[in-house]
């Protein structure tokens, strides 16, 4: 996972995406050998030289400046992540963290701080994820909506920790869990292009991004694509097994001083069926639990007692 050769993969794809017509230019009644852009045409609207923009592709320019790789941001129209993005695979303000990255990564642990912020959540299911989407914590509900087939204590041992994208590509119960499964997994693998951006010299991240292109041949697809999405606010239709279909809205979250890590809230529209089935999922998984038979029917969701 070079940065240079991610960068060229990264240039291409999106000059590959745009037509002559999107961004101005004339087209003449000629069969084009390359889809979108050609390299002299986006050179022209960034207004550098074809030929430093060709060895910037191919990965032989080193040090490329902010007013150049802005210049090419705002030539692909590129929006606010993707341009950030742009940043990362060309090692802008990185030379500090390449040093570091150099040195054996410990496995990553989530502080007391983190556990108490999980806990002030009460029964909304979260879950707190690492820089290459592994499971670091949840707590009751976020295990039972989002794995509840596997072990609860599992992502206390980093050797046996969910990681979300390998859930997403090769668990049947996480994708049976989307309703709209291909936008899932299209954020999932524009979640781990960031990731590569910011962590290129991660060993564990190169050989999760192996395994996956070697057993999925969708992620494969996907990837080569390079799709980049933030870690923000998403949308998804889910279906659990215990309590039925749900609209629910994911949330991420930075966690303050924790290197990469994301806090994941999942809510729903306020008195809202989904809303309902969220509340019996926290009671039905409860310890104390009492009204398993009341979910035999996923659509007989009750109001919570």
């Amino acid at each position: 996972m070079k940065s240079k050769s991610q960068l060229g993969r990264f240039l291409r794809t999106r000059r590959a995406q745009l037509q002559p017509s999107d961004v101005g230019l004339r087209e003449f009644d000629e069969r084009r050998r390359v889809p979108g852009l050609r390299r002299d045409e986006l050179a022209q609207l960034a207004g550098v030289s074809e030929s430093y923009y060709t060895r910037l592709e191919q990965g032989v320019s080193r040090g490329a400046s902010t007013e150049v790789l802005d210049a090419l941001a705002g030539a692909l129209r590129l929006n606010e992540t993707e341009h950030r993005h742009l940043y990362d695979l060309a090692g802008v303000g990185r030379e500090v963290d390449r040093s570091r990255t150099r040195k054996p990564t410990p496995p990553e642990r989530i502080t007391e701080m983190t556990r108490q912020l999980i806990d002030a959540f009460g029964d909304t299911p979260v879950v707190v994820l690492g820089r290459r989407s592994d499971v670091l914590a949840w707590n009751r509900t976020g295990h039972a909506l989002f794995a509840g087939h596997l072990d609860p204590t599992s992502p206390q041992d980093p050797a046996r920790r969910p990681n979300t994208a390998r859930l997403v590509f090769l668990d049947a119960h996480t994708r049976d869990l989307y309703e709209d499964w291909p936008k899932k997994a299209r954020d999932a693998v524009g979640r781990l292009r960031l990731a590569v951006g910011r962590y290129p010299d991660d060993p564990l991240l190169a050989a999760l991004i192996g395994e996956l292109v070697m057993r999925s041949p969708e992620f494969t697809d996907l990837w080569s694509q390079h799709p980049v999405r933030a870690w923000d606010i998403a949308d998804y239709r889910m279906r659990h097994p215990l309590v039925g279909p749900m609209d629910v809205t994911q949330q991420a979250i930075p966690v303050p001083n924790g290197q990469g890590q994301r806090l994941v809230a999942v809510t729903a529209a306020a008195g809202s069926p989904s809303q309902a089935a969220l509340s019996l999922l926290a009671q039905a998984t409860a310890p104390d639990a009492r009204i398993r038979p009341a979910i035999e029917d996923p659509t007989a969701v009750s109001t919570p007692q």
